[in-house]
């Protein structure tokens, strides 16, 4: 058992960014915000009087939970290498850096290997406990309930086992400072009881997956249910879904619009799922993966012998699908003869093999998909007008990602899910500026570039950590395109960030240029313990540099 001192800040410090025009502040990858206490307060107040002190409590310690783990997690990168103590009082440090509390360490026992662990803390100038006191007056219980809750996600996330801390005395009990105290929770004798603080409250957890139930049969009944596979609730995604809605009860043939990647087939196989033919096979053909030559056999059958190496009879995809749906993707590929065959099944409902005169009747809903300008390819010569107009009975556009912003976040987190499971790798999840990159981002490929970027992020990082920028574009022209997009809060624009937040501090404090400049030099020997060659390096000038400003100031005097 040992008291400890807190290292430096400055590398935490330096993690702080202020980028307030464009209205966001980073801890380094992850957003953060800045509010009044007395708005914090407020809100405890509303959530005391409202859900009463124990699902009050719960809330708030789980809150704080979920904020000690995530700093948990940059405390592990903040400092490689340093002695596992200066690592772990990352923690405190960040916590009195985002004004909760001033922690002052009193003993420290830990060894992360062997899971032990035994932490004091002193805490002043608590804002829970000041905002308490403030609105109830004192109290005989302990309430720095989002406090604990951080010491007790932050521990347990470093130390990879639940580490429950305890307020032993608390400022709004009347004590002078508050006190907490650390240990497995295993060894707490009575740590059932605050143990629950942190886990969801079974009533109230009733009550949310009921009201939840409820709003979702509401919505089932009045819009239908959306498939699984289709996510999405942006204004563009929602129109296009809601045409697919309304054609499933009907045999109409549906004409699938827009870019490369943007998910036709998924509409596609919605539709089908949505439709009365659910349980008849979905066929899909993609018409631009097929050569000319073999177009007519694979849509609509062979004869034997037909032509030569068709040694035996073959049914198409038409008389695969029938019952069901046949999707053809990329249509305007077909070739002029495919598409007066594929005329004629769209009217009569009938086809004929290759080298056979029976007639076959089928039943198929045709889904068609392409990404070209159809009526310019009529214009063009390269597609019949009649077909054209036989397909575009209905057409629904789906918009690219780029349109779709509002979109990005659930189709990251359900590709998340989906690639961690099928390579076997936890992830923490995605940094909140890797998720504003992506939401930056033009998104040229659309769903199927975002799938293969979130997979490769999933691969590339290191088990447990979070998704990080680099993570996910690995490639310099990528990575350059987004660092440009976001400049305001990436890494390129975090000087100006800091340069104009500087400028405007400096210029309202009244300082003097001369004054500036003798204070910032000042600064650099004390914190090169009176280097004068590490102080020139902190000042990014020379060592002549230096002297000679120092000479001048001498001779000032």
């Amino acid at each position: 058992m040992s008291t400890i001192r807190y290292p430096q800040d400055r590398d935490l410090r330096s993690l702080v960014r202020f980028c307030a025009d464009k209205g966001m502040i980073w801890l380094d990858e992850h957003r953060m915000i800045l509010m009044h206490a007395a708005a914090m307060s407020a809100l405890r107040k509303e959530l005391i009087d409202s859900l009463g002190i124990d699902q009050a409590r719960r809330i708030l310690t789980r809150m704080g939970y979920a904020s000690g783990a995530r700093d948990a997690e940059l405390a592990r990168k903040v400092r490689p290498g340093q002695r596992i103590e200066d690592a772990f009082v990352v923690g405190p440090q960040l916590h009195m850096l985002e004004g909760s509390v001033y922690v002052t360490p009193v003993a420290l026992d830990m060894d992360v290997e062997a899971g032990t662990f035994y932490g004091e803390f002193l805490w002043d100038n608590s804002y829970e406990a000041e905002a308490h006191v403030g609105e109830y007056g004192h109290t005989e219980h302990p309430v720095c309930w989002m406090q604990i809750g951080y010491a007790s996600g932050f521990t347990s996330a470093f130390m990879g086992r639940f580490i429950l801390f305890r307020e032993v005395e608390c400022a709004a009990t009347g004590q002078n400072q508050c006190r907490i105290v650390g240990k497995p929770v295993e060894e707490w004798p009575d740590a059932a009881e605050e143990a629950s603080y942190y886990e969801a409250d079974s009533i109230l957890a009733h009550m949310l997956e009921l009201r939840g139930q409820v709003d979702a049969l509401r919505a089932s009944l009045e819009h239908g249910q959306q498939p699984p596979n289709l996510i999405g609730s942006s204004s563009g995604f929602r129109h296009a879904y809601s045409l697919i809605d309304k054609a499933a009860a009907t045999h109409v043939t549906v004409l699938l619009l827009g870019e490369t990647g943007v998910g036709k087939e998924r509409f596609a196989r919605a539709l089908h799922d949505m439709s009365r033919r659910a349980a008849a096979p979905f066929v899909a053909v993609n018409c631009a993966a097929l050569p000319h030559e073999l177009i007519e056999s694979e849509l609509f059958g062979v004869e034997k012998g037909a032509f030569t190496g068709a040694h035996a009879s073959r049914a198409g995809k038409f008389e695969r699908a029938d019952g069901g749906t046949l999707f053809l993707d990329e249509v305007g590929e077909l070739p002029l003869p495919a598409q007066a065959k594929l005329l004629r099944v769209l009217q009569e409902g009938e086809i004929e093999r290759l080298g056979d005169e029976r007639v076959r009747k089928i039943n198929v809903r045709l889904v068609a998909a392409t990404n070209v300008d159809l009526q310019a390819a009529v214009k063009a010569g390269r597609f019949r007008s009649d077909l054209f107009y036989r397909l575009n009975v209905y057409p629904v556009r789906i918009p690219p990602l780029r349109e779709r912003v509002a979109d990005i976040q659930p189709l990251v987190e359900a590709m998340v899910q989906r690639f961690s499971a099928l390579h076997d790798k936890r992830v923490a999840g995605i940094t909140d500026k890797a998720l504003r990159a992506l939401k930056s981002y033009a998104w040229p490929g659309n769903i199927r570039e975002l799938e293969n970027i979130i997979e490769r992020g999933i691969i590339l990082t290191p088990q447990n950590d979070w998704i990080e920028i680099e993570h996910l574009f690995t490639e310099p022209q990528d990575f350059g395109a987004v660092q440009h997009t976001i400049n305001d809060a990436g890494s390129l624009a975090d000087a100006e960030c800091l340069k104009e937040a500087l400028c405007r501090q400096i210029l309202a404090s009244g300082l003097g240029l001369d004054d500036l400049e003798e204070a910032l030099i000042q600064h650099a020997v004390r914190e090169s313990n009176g280097n004068l060659s590490g102080a020139a390096r902190l000042l990014r000038i020379t060592r002549p540099q230096l002297n000679y400003r120092l000479k001048k100031k001498e001779a000032a005097d």
